[in-house]
């Protein structure tokens, strides 16, 4: 069997344990969501339904963050805390698509609409949308608690006070912390000093997706396995960098991605009102009017589709397509560079390099 060949069937099992890992779990969690109601099974379903497919990004980092450190491999442990951040991947979705107000999710309604639709099919009383909202609300809050009682599956590796465990206790808290920055930033940007804009917009990136999406599930993985403190610092220096870059990629996709690629609808970003790092450049480099224009534009929901070629043409002739550009490169080369530097076995070696550049040139 060829290197090429060993990590693709790894991987693909690790994949696999991971879905039925999550297929178990939810399994054996529905039993008992069925024995207080059948009323529930919408729920359980939006999970389950989220938990299936996807990328398994943050799912791979931990594997090999675990294998590059020594770990085994297929261990049952890091099985578990793949499914553990898979779950802690879907609440955050299904909350994010609340505040967002983002109607799709992979091409499909997001969860708080599923449920809306189910309110009108079903003829139900009272507004729709609220009730929408609301059930989404509480499915995202109980797949948080299922990504808790997941981790805690792991053992003693995870237990409190673990390297482990305080890693993904931060990890946690920092995605609420960098969720509201991004929120307050929608409403308070417009009358805030435009010269921090893109310092702010930065911030957000790095603690609302950067470091939740590579940074701490690769320093999980490690910490699992029992990486020095050398290395785990290897990692992040690796890996923090490849987040910013992969936040960046997602925020061009949001304004120029194609629909059927990614998903959502052209220019879903600038209908939420989104002030990322890319908006926040062109704010800063447009000229005044243009910069007023994209100010009065952003987080409205009935943005025509000549506002948002509109709002596209002033990104790319500022230059602040360009601007981002650059970023992401900047932020990938230093995360390579960091990988270079890093100590590993060529398999986990290997198979990082490869995410990050799948991370850094994707499309979706």
């Amino acid at each position: 069997m060829t290197a090429a060949e060993q990590l693709r069937n790894e991987q693909a099992d690790f994949v696999a344990g991971v879905a039925g890992e999550l297929t178990g779990f939810l399994t054996a969690r529905q039993s008992v969501m069925s024995g207080i109601s059948p009323d529930i099974e919408p729920i359980m379903g939006s999970i389950s339904n989220l938990v299936t497919g996807g990328k398994r990004l943050r799912a791979l980092m931990c594997y090999w963050g675990w294998r590059g450190a020594g770990g085994e491999a297929g261990a049952s442990q890091v099985v578990t805390a793949g499914a553990a951040l898979e779950l802690f991947q879907a609440a955050a979705l299904i909350h994010d698509d609340i505040i967002d107000r983002s109607d799709t999710r992979r091409g499909g309604p997001s969860v708080h609409r599923r449920f809306s639709q189910l309110h009108t099919a079903q003829g139900w009383a009272l507004d729709s949308e609220r009730f929408g909202q609301a059930a989404a609300i509480l499915a995202g809050d109980l797949c948080l608690s299922f990504s808790e009682e997941a981790f805690t599956d792991i053992g003693e590796r995870a237990a409190s006070g673990s390297r482990a465990r305080l890693i993904f206790n931060l990890m946690r808290a920092e995605v609420m912390a960098g969720q509201y920055l991004d929120v307050l930033e929608e409403v308070a940007g417009p009358v805030r000093d435009r010269a921090g804009a893109v310092g702010r917009a930065q911030s957000i990136i790095r603690f609302k997706s950067a470091k939740y999406s590579t940074e701490h599930p690769l320093a999980l993985g490690g910490a699992l396995a029992g990486a020095t403190n050398e290395l785990l610092r290897g990692y992040s220096a690796f890996a923090l960098p490849l987040g910013e870059a992969f936040q960046l990629r997602d925020d061009v996709l949001g304004v120029f991605g194609d629909p059927l690629t990614t998903g959502k609808p052209a220019g879903d970003d600038l209908r939420e009102g989104k002030r990322t790092v890319l908006v926040a450049l062109a704010l800063d480099q447009a000229s005044p009017e243009e910069s007023a224009f994209i100010d009065a534009s952003l987080g409205s929901p009935d943005l025509s589709d000549a506002d948002i070629l509109e709002i596209r043409r002033i990104i790319e002739d500022s230059g602040a397509l360009q601007a981002t550009e650059v970023l992401i490169n900047e932020f990938g080369s230093a995360a390579f560079d960091a990988l270079d530097g890093l100590e590993l076995e060529e398999l986990p070696k290997t198979a990082l390099r490869r995410l990050a550049e799948a991370t850094v040139s994707r499309a979706s």
